[in-house]
């Protein structure tokens, strides 16, 4: 059944009606779709938005208390928003379409439908994904603090403390990782025979720490906060987020332990180049040193949300013989993450701009075994994080023939398109991982399979026509129909990939012809034609 919040709601947007899901972040409708979702408040609709991925259906509202509700992942809007965004993509013929209002076009009372719930974009399931952002600085805002409030008397969990060794070097995939088990007393937590930790040089903690609400999501905690003797070292609150720096996450969190582990480990020191604003108190950003030979107390205070809070006692001491050093992979040079970065050889170079770091890095690269039309070459690791893109350019073997050079592209290891212009002699990209990338060649055409069109058939007793489509590398570009010349709306799920047209009622009696064109991001195209019948 889906969550009912009407009982609980006061403060900025008054009451939500029963029925509408909310969540900090995701709210799961027992895998079904199709519920009612409600205006939280007056307001008027801002922005319409389709995408393929990302959130998919969402709609936009602005509240004049100067803040905006998103609602993500929608079946469907109702029927006045439908009516604007289908004018919308007949005039631009295209599927994916973003529409700004002004607030007279669409406007909203609180308690009014305005879609439906559903499973479009990037989600994972069918849910309602909903944000309060601040309207001027698009900031996303945590729901729960207007008062929309979600029942929940249950305490965060503590899994597990991690010890960073850094010894006075950047964070990476090579830091020393020490693990200490924790014992549960009520909603206090102790080390589980380890008296006191000891340690040398420059360290940092790490909690994996989670909250369950009751409905059973499995949630991030909303404040971590590090004591040391009693004095607060390191407090983030998840109160709100640029969206522009989402990205982030992946520094605040242990990312090369996540990506080898799948255990999200929530680091008590930030790096230099972390771009979220939601630490509120750092001492030394969160890095012990100490070498007084004294035992330290060391506290976490773990809160959810709704106040619900676990805490974890352990002691330290620092103790010269206490020395554990991790790897040093040769590197060929040193990046400092608050400026641009360049690296080249003759046959690669890369640009970091400034901002793509999260800290100073010992880059690694070789030039690996030979490919078809380039070297392989080891551009670090993919176990550390980027902000955002680089440039990559990679030089192609003289053994690839000019005719295919508009359709040279740069995958990595996996063989995952990473971009590619070829220039110069070079292929460029700009991607936004490292790890081990090559050139290659994408020469093939998407492929469009009809479910239910065949040529000279009635369509008497169909309502849409009905196709897969897929491509073996580039990925989709673009897709367009028209009937009889004229373009028609295909819409698109590219989780099945399944693309389809909905008929037009009006469409006269009589011969007909459709054309479907797909195209990657290579330009290599694929025509389904078809004559049919109404």
């Amino acid at each position: 059944m889906p969550l009912d919040l009407a009982p609980s709601l006061s403060g900025s947007f008054g009451e939500i009606r029963p029925n509408h899901f909310h969540s900090g972040s995701d709210f799961r409708t027992n895998q079904r779709e199709g519920y009612p979702v409600y205006a939280v408040s007056d307001g008027y609709v801002s922005r319409l938005r389709v995408q393929v991925g990302g959130f998919g259906n969402a709609v936009y509202l602005r509240h004049p208390n100067g803040y905006t509700t998103v609602y993500a992942h929608l079946q469907r809007f109702n029927p006045q928003m439908e009516r604007t965004l289908l004018a919308h993509q007949y005039r631009t013929k295209t599927y994916g379409v973003d529409i700004p209002l002004m607030p007279i076009e669409i406007p909203v009372k609180k308690g009014d439908i305005i879609a439906w719930s559903g499973n479009t974009g990037g989600s994972a399931g069918p849910h309602l994904h909903f944000e309060v952002r601040d309207s001027k600085t698009e900031e996303t805002v945590n729901p729960e603090l207007f008062g929309i409030h979600v029942p929940d008397n249950i305490r965060p969990t503590i899994a597990g403390l991690y010890m960073y060794r850094l010894n006075g070097r950047p964070f990476d995939e090579n830091s020393v990782r020490q693990y200490f088990s924790l014992v549960k007393n009520g909603s206090r937590y102790t080390l589980n025979k380890t008296p006191v930790i000891n340690f040398s040089g420059d360290i940092g903690f790490g909690i994996s720490a989670y909250d369950i609400q009751a409905a059973g999501n499995k949630n991030g905690v909303y404040s971590v906060e590090l004591q040391m003797d009693g004095q607060t070292i390191y407090l983030s609150e998840m109160e709100r987020f640029a969206f522009e720096n989402s990205r982030a996450v992946n520094s605040h969190m242990d990312y090369p332990f996540r990506m080898k582990s799948g255990t999200t480990v929530i680091k008590g020191f930030v790096e230099p180049g972390n771009p979220l604003r939601i630490y509120k108190t750092l001492v030394n950003n969160g890095i012990i040193n100490v070498t007084d030979d004294g035992i330290h107390d060391m506290k976490y205070i773990v809160k959810d949300v709704s106040g619900n809070t676990s805490t974890l006692d352990f002691r330290i001491q620092y103790n010269a013989k206490s020395v554990i050093k991790g790897d040093e992979p040769k590197s060929v040079q040193l990046f400092r993450y608050n400026q641009e970065n360049t690296y080249s050889t003759p046959r690669m170079s890369i640009r970091i701009p400034k901002g793509v770091l999260y800290n100073d890095l010992n880059f690694r690269y070789t030039e690996g075994s030979k490919s078809v039309y380039s070297s392989v070459h080891q551009v670090h690791s993919p176990l550390i994080p980027l902000h955002s893109n680089y440039e990559l350019s990679i030089k192609a073997d003289s053994s690839m023939p000019a005719r295919l050079r508009n359709f040279a592209v740069i995958v990595d290891a996996r063989g995952i398109y990473q971009g590619g212009t070829f220039e110069n002699g070079f292929v460029k990209a700009n991607p936004r991982v490292f790890g081990n990338f090559r050139i290659t060649v994408d020469t093939v055409a998407p492929v469009i399979t009809s479910l239910n069109l065949k040529n000279g058939m009635s369509v008497a007793d169909l309502s849409k026509f009905s196709f897969k489509i897929s491509d073996n590398l580039s990925g989709i570009r673009s897709f367009n129909a028209t009937i009889d010349g004229q373009w028609v709306l295909m819409e698109y799920d590219p989780k099945r990939a399944l693309t389809w047209h909905t008929l037009d009622k009006s469409l006269a009696k009589g011969k007909h012809h459709f054309q479907y064109v797909v195209i990657d991001m290579k330009g290599n195209s694929k025509t389904f034609n078809a004559t049919f019948y109404k």
